[in-house]
């Protein structure tokens, strides 16, 4: 085991320690909770702007939505949606920290040229066999997320034995497979994927033992921002009503190792880290 480590390095900035927060944009018309909001570049810099202002530390910028059954879109497509937008946000944020959405090396390129510092891979390296080289090459961060077949089918009937065992033991191998790639391990992060092919139960479980993930000895990036399982659980059918219940899995997350928090609702999500926080750092009361 790797020591958990207290920073992360994307290009020539340092993130950490925790909790560190990813505010999402998405120039889609179909993503599931915000698609067409952030479509054209100049609507992309604003929410970014937004979000850094409530405290983001990194934006992440993504093309195709990957909501379950979503059909991917072209890689020339996913460039003309991604690369204005973190063009546009750099020139009014030039030392922002941006992360681009991507599985394809191409995609990653032109963001990295554009700026970007980051690559947020759902596929964690294995969906483009040129990603991990370009990684390595660029110094860039990298998430490497655990998903179960594609977003098109991952949320049929997913099954597992041992759902925290089979990811845990998917993503140290991931991990291996990017170190011995050439990818600094001090640049990688790692994401269970909750709602990419699990069902309720299997994101619960994974929440509850997000320890098992931070012991292989990597950051853990958690995104639970809005998603349907906390909507089965509130009654919360519009995603835009999923906050409250968002929060709360990012303070579980927190209180159980996670390093880094991917979010649409920056601000309620940062204060509650920045309680969370406070309480842990109290020294132990010693006993009488």
């Amino acid at each position: 085991m790797r020591q958990r480590p207290e920073t992360v390095r994307a290009g020539d900035r340092k993130l950490g320690p925790r909790p560190v927060l990813m505010g999402i944009v998405n120039v889609t018309p179909d993503s599931f909770s915000d698609g067409g909001e952030a479509f054209s570049p100049e609507r992309a810099a604003e929410r970014a702007l937004q979000l850094l202002d409530e405290g983001a530390h990194v934006i992440d910028v993504g093309g195709e939505s990957t909501r379950p059954g979503a059909e991917p879109v072209s890689e020339e497509e996913e460039i003309r949606r991604v690369v204005p937008a973190v063009r546009a946000i750099l020139a009014e944020r030039p030392r922002a920290v941006v992360s681009v959405d991507t599985y394809r090396a191409g995609t990653a390129e032109v963001a990295l040229d554009a700026g970007a510092l980051m690559v947020n891979d759902i596929t964690a390296l294995r969906g483009d066999p040129r990603m991990a080289r370009l990684v390595a090459e660029a110094g860039c961060g990298v998430v490497l997320m655990h998903m179960r077949g594609t977003p098109e089918t991952m949320q049929r009937d997913p099954r597992y034995e041992d759902v925290v065992g089979e990811v845990r033991d998917f993503l140290a191998r991931r991990a291996e497979a990017a170190v011995a790639a050439g990818v600094d391990p001090g640049r990688i992060l790692l994401d269970p994927g909750i709602g990419f092919g699990k069902t309720v139960e299997h994101n619960l479980r994974l929440l509850g033992s997000l320890d098992v993930i931070a012991e292989i000895g990597f950051p853990v990036l958690v995104g639970t921002s809005r998603k349907a399982f906390i909507g089965r659980i509130t009654g919360a059918e519009d995603p835009k009503e999923r906050v409250f219940g968002t929060v709360a899995t990012s303070v579980i997350a927190y209180g159980r190792g996670a390093f880094a928090f991917r979010v649409h609702d920056v601000r309620a999500n940062r204060e509650a880290l920045e309680v969370a926080a406070a309480v842990e750092a109290l020294p132990l009361r010693e006993l009488s």
